[in-house]
């Protein structure tokens, strides 16, 4: 196994973040989030159900600290060396009256870390509570500031070589929509649809193979489609139903997501109204989009079109998206919705998601996009209309 980039790019992350950590006078910052891990290390292993944090700092290279037996993964898929990578003893691990980052603290109150600037990563799924508890007990003399997204924020401009893996997380998304489209029928049960889709996701094509998505592969049939994010059961597909299937496809962690709408049958006129206005905002979004407007403005374009159907949506309509780890491949950013001043910027990657959940069925239509120099460019390229079967 080797580092996804040249250690350049990597370079060149760490020296955003560092930028971002002046601003904020920073003197180090715990990362917890395993995404912002990998972004900035290429640190990739299963592991982060257990504490792990990379630690940023002005004056020294970034340092993993995480369980013993998954300290090899730092030196498979990173270039740090030897004495970047610092675990902790197994008997920490899960175990009644001591935690690891108790470990972790004193690692950092040897670096002389006491008494400085540190910022966290407040708000991330994998950094709990009672481990800052631990870190702050372990060095009580220092400023702990909560430092939550800077680094996702970091991430969101794009280089041209996570660009190019985003092009091919993208082809595999294609790829795991034609094997939905290729197996939904009435009769065909969904866990059976999704054994095909995630196969191909991970399979990927003759050029290479795929990861786990960062969102698992959602189904929406029937009365389950009245809500956005329900997971795949053993129900048969029935005739008639109408089926929004929210499918992805993930390379070196980096995610593209596809959202298209399945008809088992006849449709009603309603549906089929629908996605033509959906269409038509999709249309209008992406001839909207470009760098230097803002969020509130392009999804200005969408509501305009929703407005002259009489038809509504409450959720935001994109997001940014690039590296992740489950549960989500969302950068918890840049939001496409009202009132949302962020500015886009181009190499800005952005899944405009377009959803509609009525009040017995629904539909979606979405598209992975890169912001460019003079406007939008989508990275998925898959029919958009109503696929009946």
């Amino acid at each position: 196994m080797v580092p996804p980039f040249e250690k350049s790019e990597f370079d060149a992350r760490l020296a955003k973040v560092r930028a971002a950590m002046t601003v904020g006078n920073l003197d180090a910052l715990v990362v917890g989030d395993p995404s912002n891990q990998n972004w900035l290390t290429g640190y990739d292993a299963w592991s982060f159900y257990t504490p792990q944090v990379v630690v940023v700092r002005h004056d020294a290279e970034p340092v993993w600290m995480g369980r013993k037996m998954d300290a090899g993964a730092a030196w498979l898929t990173t270039y740090m060396t030897d004495d970047q990578v610092m675990p902790y003893p197994e008997d920490v691990v899960q175990r009644a009256g001591t935690h690891p980052m108790e470990v972790v603290g004193g690692y950092l109150r040897d670096f002389g870390l006491d008494g400085t600037s540190i910022g966290y990563e407040s708000d991330s799924y994998f950094f709990s509570p009672k481990a800052l508890r631990c870190l702050q007990a372990a060095l009580p003399n220092a400023n702990w500031v909560d430092a939550d997204l800077l680094v996702n924020w970091c991430r969101t401009v794009k280089s041209d070589a996570e660009v190019a893996m985003m092009r091919q997380a993208a082809r595999l998304a294609e790829g795991a929509m034609h094997a939905a489209y290729e197996h939904i029928a009435p009769g065909v049960r969904q866990c059976d649809l999704m054994s095909a889709v995630v196969a191909k996701q991970v399979g990927g094509n003759a050029e290479f193979g795929g990861d786990l998505t960062a969102l698992s592969p959602l189904i929406l049939a029937g009365p389950a489609a009245m809500t956005a994010h329900p997971m795949w059961t053993d129900e048969r597909f029935e005739s008639g139903q109408t089926v929004a299937l929210e499918i992805g496809g993930t390379r070196k962690r980096y995610n593209a997501g596809l959202a298209r709408t399945v008809q088992l049958g006849r449709g009603s006129k309603e549906l089929f109204d629908t996605a033509k206005a959906v269409e038509e905002g999709l249309e209008a979004v992406l001839a909207t989009m470009k760098p230097g407007l803002s969020a509130q403005e392009v999804h200005r374009a969408w509501q305009d079109v929703l407005d002259r159907y009489g038809l509504k949506k409450e959720s935001r309509i994109g997001y940014g998206i690039g590296v992740g780890y489950g549960p989500d491949w969302g950068e918890h950013t840049v939001s496409l919705r009202p009132n949302e001043a962020t500015v886009l910027q181009e190499n800005m990657t952005i899944h405009v998601m377009l959803g509609m959940w009525m009040d017995d069925w629904g539909m979606e239509m979405s598209e992975t996009t890169l912001v460019t120099a003079s406007g939008v460019e989508c990275l998925t390229n898959f029919p958009r209309g109503v696929h009946v079967v």
